[in-house]
């Protein structure tokens, strides 16, 4: 023990959970950025004993992690992370990586049909992620015939080839993938689940993601502002099916951030709290998208997505699936401000399928 203080500072996970978050969801204390930060070392580190591991990551869960610890945990992931840039400057979409199990993957496809248009798009994942173990990116692109078990360096020469990559986490982010085991074994999701989202290979500019409430937009919003590696310009958010970034039919909510002064207070970093967050609703029948979710499930989620993917992008469909890409593909087109509103991002998505450059895309991909 005296070796792990002298490394790591005087904050090991069970002294933690004495005296600061393990007392319970009422009492417990926030960890300040310091404590965060050596934490979240340690458990890279494979230094806490499993029980107090899991102690400490289901006292995070019920106490509700603070934007700054957050922050603290993301730097310590990010510090680690292979970057790979593109020249391109996509937007980065960040879904769960535990997957879906119900209704289909329509980021592969809004993806290539923002890439036709102009707007470069990447995603990443891991492989059958605990808790849930379900389909995520990967195994759709699998389906398509597509390379998923890039190097770093590989995915952004696809951004740039293609409009559309994938990172591998286990390449770009391999000490996290090395926590799946802990995790499996956890049952239950940690903040792993929410800061491994937030890795941003590509270094873009713009992350698009999604929300149960509109509460964690807001706390993933000013996660971002808490890191110190980061600094992204713009953020937006939507209701998302099963938590993934394919935005909810119907009634739903849209949350925006732009980084800047734009509350004129001369705080650059206001996030959240700030003018320029903003959340508005839209319906998506409103964008063709006139649907319940029911539409949207399917009985393999992988074979089935991929399936779509591929007939949206030929032409071949004009269904509900068609409309959910069009529309999830013009969230992705205004989010880099490529076009300067969802109606605007519509009609240039709806373009790329019908010229056949969004079918290109995946030729592309297939051939990369």
């Amino acid at each position: 023990m005296a070796q792990a203080t002298q490394e790591f500072g005087e904050w090991p996970l069970k002294r933690l959970m004495t005296e600061v978050c393990g007392s319970g969801h009422k009492s417990a204390d926030d960890l300040t950025r310091v404590q965060a930060t050596e934490a979240f070392e340690r458990i890279l580190a494979d230094e806490p004993d499993p029980t107090t591991l899991g102690a400490f990551w289901l006292a995070n869960r019920w106490k509700r992690n603070t934007s700054e610890e957050l922050g603290a945990y993301v730097d310590v992931m990010c510090d680690r992370v292979e970057y790979a840039e593109p020249d391109a400057d996509p937007v980065d979409c960040g879904a769960n990586y535990d997957g879906k199990g119900r209704s289909a993957i329509l980021g592969v496809a809004a993806g290539a049909v923002a890439a036709a248009a102009g707007t470069p798009v990447v995603v990443h994942s891991g492989d059958r992620v605990p808790t849930q173990k379900q389909d995520a990116y990967k195994h759709v692109l699998d389906e398509l015939g597509v390379h998923t078990e890039l190097t770093p360096a590989d995915s952004a020469d696809m951004v740039d080839q293609t409009g559309f990559g994938f990172y591998y986490q286990p390449a770009f982010n391999p000490v996290v993938d090395d926590l799946f085991h802990r995790r499996d074994m956890m049952g239950v999701r940690t903040f792993v689940n929410t800061i491994e989202t937030l890795a941003n290979p590509a270094g873009a500019s713009v992350h698009l993601g999604s929300f149960y409430h509109l509460a964690f937009a807001k706390k993933v919003v000013d996660t971002f502002v808490e890191s110190e590696f980061h600094d992204l310009d713009r953020v937006l958010m939507f209701q998302g099916m099963e938590g993934y970034d394919d935005v909810r039919p119907g009634y739903t909510k849209v949350a925006e951030w732009d980084a800047g002064d734009a509350d004129g207070t001369g705080d650059e970093e206001a996030g959240s709290e700030s003018a320029s967050f903003d959340d508005f609703e839209i319906e998506t029948a409103e964008y063709g998208m006139d649907l319940e979710e029911a539409d949207l499930e399917v009985d393999d989620v992988a074979v089935d997505s991929a399936q779509i993917t591929e007939e949206v992008l030929a032409g071949e469909r004009e269904d509900a699936f068609a409309d959910a890409v069009a529309v999830n593909a013009a969230l992705r087109i205004y989010a880099r401000e490529d076009a300067d509103s969802i109606e605007a991002g519509l009609e240039a998505a709806r373009d790329a399928i019908d010229d056949g450059s969004a079918m290109d895309v995946l030729d592309a991909l297939r051939d990369f």
